[in-house]
């Protein structure tokens, strides 16, 4: 019965330092439901796909004290590269904040927040680049985490690349919070 406890203990304390069984920050999205499908309107245009490669509103709340910014990302770690695929990043998104509209990740919509910045995807470009796994794969897994950090400023711009903008949110995060959905074609 003790080792139970023990183990149970220390689940609890990991659970607790990962901020996974602290309940507090949450990600929610109204085109975005956790374990669904993605969209026509989240797919990308391009690359043999035809969706509207509009980005998802995002709301969240719960951020811990000391939160200084905000970073999401979107990410499929299913692509078949041997690195998975960077759809979306944009951090430097204020405190303040708490949530980004639909089409935010459009650099032309101006509907990011000011002094955000969105860096560069796969795609090769700044901005929202929607789901668009090879024909008759299995369904891939979209994992959109919402970070909150430590640090007013990511010290990069949008020529960044997804690995150098995850090691500094890696870095300075305070909580996160990831909504997972899929898509196949």
């Amino acid at each position: 019965m003790r080792r139970i406890g023990v183990t149970a203990a220390a689940l609890l304390g990991i659970l607790l330092l990962s901020g996974v069984a602290s309940g507090e920050l949450a990600l929610t999205s109204p085109q975005l439901q956790p374990g669904g499908r993605l969209g026509t309107a989240q797919v990308f245009l391009g690359f043999g796909c035809t969706g509207e490669n509009t980005s998802p509103a995002l709301n969240w709340e719960g951020a811990p004290k000391g939160t200084k910014s905000f970073a999401v990302t979107i990410y499929d770690p299913d692509t078949p590269t041997g690195s998975g695929w960077w759809h979306w990043l944009i951090f430097n998104i204020p405190a303040n904040v708490s949530h980004l509209p639909e089409n935010a990740g459009n650099l032309t919509s101006g509907l990011a927040p000011e002094g955000s910045i969105q860096s560069r995807t796969d795609f090769g470009t700044p901005g929202y680049g929607g789901a668009c796994p090879p024909v008759g794969d299995k369904p891939h897994r979209y994992q959109v985490t919402l970070f909150a950090l430590d640090i007013e400023k990511v010290p990069l711009d949008s020529h960044a690349t997804g690995a150098m903008v995850g090691f500094y949110l890696n870095q300075h995060v305070l909580a996160r919070a990831t909504l997972t959905v899929h898509y196949s074609r």
